[in-house]
């Protein structure tokens, strides 16, 4: 069983993993950041209170997160074929870990801005400030540490939803544990796929803190 060929698919399959995993966030970032941007902007308590864009996106962002990856993911099966040509694969299975992913990064991007101080937001109110040069530079550049660690949560979370995908052939680590560990009964093949989803996982997680920290002594 443990032959060339095995290791080979492991290897290729983690490949994929990481594919679907980065790609996702990229694309999950695009799309949640600016959500989680315009949540704190319109907040009652933001730089332009508006109750009707901050309750939309709230409702968006509640529902969407509500939906559980596996649901939302056949839910969307006709959306994902008009996108990507197809509803099975690495590729397709970007879309729906895009849709899942998104309202997850607006609240870890909310979170975190949240978190700025108001002081340093309203000196740069009292300088003249547009809006846009408080979000550039004070509102992502005070929070840059809490976001970075917002998103390595969000690497192990899409990580996490791509191994589910394999149960409708999304391919990767999970497809394979599904496919031999499952439905093969190759308990072996099953262990080393949780294993490496497991060291994958660590990986990111050590280079987000490390990132973190560095950043976060740049800014002292």
């Amino acid at each position: 069983m443990w032959n060339s060929e095995t290791i080979l698919m492991l290897m290729e399959n983690t490949g994929i993993t990481l594919y679907m995993t980065l790609t996702s966030t990229i694309m999950a970032y695009i799309i949640g950041l600016p959500m989680g941007i315009a949540l704190v902007v319109t907040d009652k308590d933001g730089l332009r209170p508006n109750s009707i864009i901050y309750k939309l996106l709230d409702v968006v962002v509640n529902i969407v997160r509500s939906v559980p990856f596996l649901i939302l993911l056949i839910l969307i099966i006709p959306l994902t074929r008009l996108i990507a040509g197809k509803s099975y694969g690495a590729t397709a299975t970007i879309v729906p870990l895009t849709f899942a992913a998104a309202p997850f990064i607006a609240r870890l991007v909310e979170s975190s801005l949240l978190e700025v101080d108001k002081g340093v937001i309203e000196a740069a109110q009292s300088m003249g400030a547009s809006l846009w040069t408080i979000i550039c530079k004070v509102l992502l550049a005070e929070a840059r540490t809490s976001l970075i660690v917002g998103a390595t949560i969000a690497l192990g979370t899409i990580l996490g939803y791509s191994a589910m995908a394999g149960v409708v052939g999304g391919g990767g680590l999970g497809d394979i544990a599904i496919r031999y560990g499952y439905y093969r009964y190759e308990s072996d093949i099953m262990w080393i796929t949780v294993i490496l989803l497991v060291l994958l996982v660590q990986i990111l997680q050590v280079i987000g803190t490390r990132l973190s920290k560095k950043l976060d002594k740049r800014s002292r």
